[in-house]
Parts: C-alpha cells; sequence; structure tokens
C-alpha cells in the first residue's frame, strides 16, 4: 500500500521510518506521475516489509518538495534511515524501478 504523506506526517513516516523509503512526488494532474502510481502500488505490495513506498503530492506539500529541490515530476527519492540514496526523474518501468530499489535493500 502507498502512505499519502503530507508536511505533517512526512517527518515520522519517512525521515524517521526504519529500512528503505521510496519517495514520490507527483501531482494528480500529471500524466506520468499517473502511470507510475500503478507500478509503486505494485511494488509496495509485493515489497511489503522490505520497503515502504510514500507518495507526496507538490501541490498539498510545497514545502516538502521546495526543501528537496524538486523541480520535475515525477521525482523519485530513495531514503534510508533519513539519508537520500538515490534519485530518479520521470516515469520508470517497473523493472528500471526494481534495478534502483535493489542496490539499496
Amino acid at each position: 500500500m502507498v502512505i499519502e504523506i503530507n508536511e505533517g506526517t512526512f517527518e515520522s513516516e519517512v525521515l524517521k521510518a526504519s529500512g528503505l523509503v521510496v519517495l514520490d512526488f507527483s501531482a494528480v494532474w500529471c500524466g506520468p506521475c499517473q502511470a507510475l502510481a500503478p507500478i509503486l502500488e505494485e511494488v509496495s505490495n509485493e515489497y511489503d516489509g522490505k520497503l515502504k513506498v510514500c507518495s507526496c503530492d507538490v501541490d498539498a506539500c510545497p514545502s516538502v518538495a521546495g526543501s528537496y529541490g524538486v523541480r520535475s515530476i515525477p521525482t523519485l527519492l530513495y531514503i534510508k534511515d533519513g539519508q537520500i540514496l538515490d534519485k530518479t526523474i520521470g516515469s520508470l518501468s517497473k523493472s528500471a524501478l526494481l534495478d534502483v530499489i535493489s542496490k539499496h535493500l
């Protein structure tokens, strides 16, 4: 299950989470974001207990997106123990997403 976060839940759900967090910066009006959403849901379900997938709407969380320099969406940050390990910009295939994830699990 992809966890929708906001500015109030960002710290507890992402920065203080144990293990790998895939953080998706997206928006409802973004076509590539909507194409990526079912892939993220699938990966979240398949890797349940191994990683957490969170989604942050850039329109609802502008300060979070701004603090990470998000200028294009979708942007995925791969965070572990509060530290950014990797970043991808643009829509990804499931296999490309899993390639990045596998480097950090």
